[in-house]
């Protein structure tokens, strides 16, 4: 792909609408557009300013229009951008999409702004991938993860681990051109001190993104409970819509049934499961482990019961509760049975839309203390990544343990090096070159 002509692209969504941006970047497009406005010369508009005028084709006049200018280097992708606001009709905008394309423009391909801003060094990876998260943010707390590192909060986190250790690796290679000196440079002691502390900052961060994923994508929450316990009827109540079939036939649901929810600005993803019991229906029994391994694999569960029931059968399940996960016990159909069969159990009646909201809170509040930071891992790349670096670092580790030569220890440190550069998209060889070039005479 060429990033040296001038690209366009229609940057709201397709559809009628009062409104639609046309963005155009690239060495000439103050030129192109300026072939086809009339107005204020674009080619003397200041930079950060927005002209008004007119789009025309020749003589006939397209649309009235707001051109916002934006001159290199200070615009998102690094190069001569504008911002054309033109009516929201489609005829509108693809006349203009066509005038532009006429002039010498290139329509753009996916994501090409964004990446035209990496290569122009205005953002690196972690904050062009945040554009794609924060755009798709579909809560608060996604939202505020993908603004968080937009800003580059983790970016700079990942800059001060890897300056730490590129000065060791500067002084480990060193010693390889002084190898028949026998000379080191590198202090032994203060290089495993070094890797543990790394591995003391790298560690939370690949903790985090469980966390960090289910604030992306929403946390799940399975309903577990017997046939008939009120599973359909609670998420139909949750989501405040008929969603689930609800009828008095014990198995109505076989399958996995989801849908998303925002509560209190954090979204969480409900799974109604089937009902547990023994059965000889094979479609049944195939229901019924789906929702075991719905309970395995979600982060929040709930078991549902009612005073005909019980909850004796679920505790047979809560074995498999693992340590990260929160149990709720939810009493149903409150408004049949007032009494209560359990402490602490959350009592509602989801027919009557008794306790909903309550449990709703108690819900978000579980979570609340999963904070997003500017250091939240919400993306399996950097989660992959920094699981790589761990890992390389455990190998100087067991490397320097086990006395190996520089040569080798150089080999993992390099590695370690290469996958927290992965994540940001830096080079770590020209880190490491100019490190080395840049604090030592070497004389040779």
């Amino acid at each position: 792909m060429n990033f040296q002509d001038t690209i366009c692209a229609v940057a709201t969504p397709p559809g009628v609408g009062a409104l639609a941006i046309i963005r155009v970047s690239g060495p000439e497009a103050i030129s192109l557009v300026d072939a086809v406005f009339k107005g204020k010369s674009l080619k003397h508009a200041e930079g950060n300013t927005i002209v008004y005028g007119h789009i025309v084709d020749g003589e006939k006049v397209v649309d009235e229009v707001l051109v916002s200018v934006f001159r290199n280097p200070r615009s998102f992708t690094g190069e001569d951008s504008l911002e054309i606001s033109t009516h929201g009709s489609p005829f509108i905008i693809r006349y203009v999409m066509k005038l532009l394309v006429q002039k010498g423009c290139r329509p753009a391909g996916p994501g090409e702004f964004t990446q035209r801003a990496f290569l122009n060094g205005r953002l690196d990876l972690v904050q062009a991938e945040a554009v794609a998260d924060l755009i798709a943010a579909d809560s608060e707390a996604a939202h505020k993860t993908a603004l968080n590192q937009l800003r580059g909060g983790f970016s700079r986190k990942l800059a001060i681990l890897r300056e730490d250790l590129i000065h060791f690796a500067s002084l480990v290679e060193l010693e390889l051109d002084f190898g028949e000196e026998d000379v080191e440079f590198a202090d032994r002691d203060d290089l495993k001190a070094l890797i543990l502390n790394l591995q003391d900052q790298i560690r939370p961060l690949i903790q985090s993104f469980e966390s960090g994923n289910a604030i992306k994508e929403g946390f799940p929450v399975a309903i577990i409970g017997a046939p008939n316990a009120g599973k359909s009827t609670l998420l139909n109540a949750l989501l405040n819509e008929d969603r689930a079939i609800v009828t008095d036939i014990a198995g109505t649901t076989r399958d996995i049934i989801e849908d998303t929810l925002i509560i209190d600005g954090i979204k969480f993803r409900f799974i109604d499961t089937a009902g547990i019991r023994e059965t000889e229906d094979l479609i049944e029994a195939m229901g019924i482990e789906r929702s075991k391994k719905a309970l395995q694999d979600a982060r929040l569960v709930l078991f549902l019961y009612d005073s005909t029931q019980g909850y004796e059968f679920l505790q047979d399940l809560q074995g498999l509760i693992r340590e990260d996960q929160t149990l709720f016990w939810v009493r149903n159909k409150t408004d049949i049975d007032e009494s209560s069969i359990r402490e602490g159990e959350i009592r509602i009646s989801a027919r009557e839309q008794v306790g909903i909201e309550a449990l709703k809170k108690q819900i978000s509040q579980s979570v609340a203390e999963l904070k997003s930071t500017d250091t939240t891992i919400t993306n399996v790349r950097h989660f992959d990544h920094l699981t790589k670096a761990y890992s390389a670092l455990d190998d100087v580790l067991t490397g320097l343990h086990s006395g190996i030569t520089g040569d080798f220890l150089a080999q993992d440190i390099r590695l370690a090096l290469h996958h927290l550069g992965e994540i940001t998209g830096t080079i770590s060889t020209d880190d490491l070159l100019k490190n080395i070039f840049g604090k030592f005479c070497i004389g040779k």
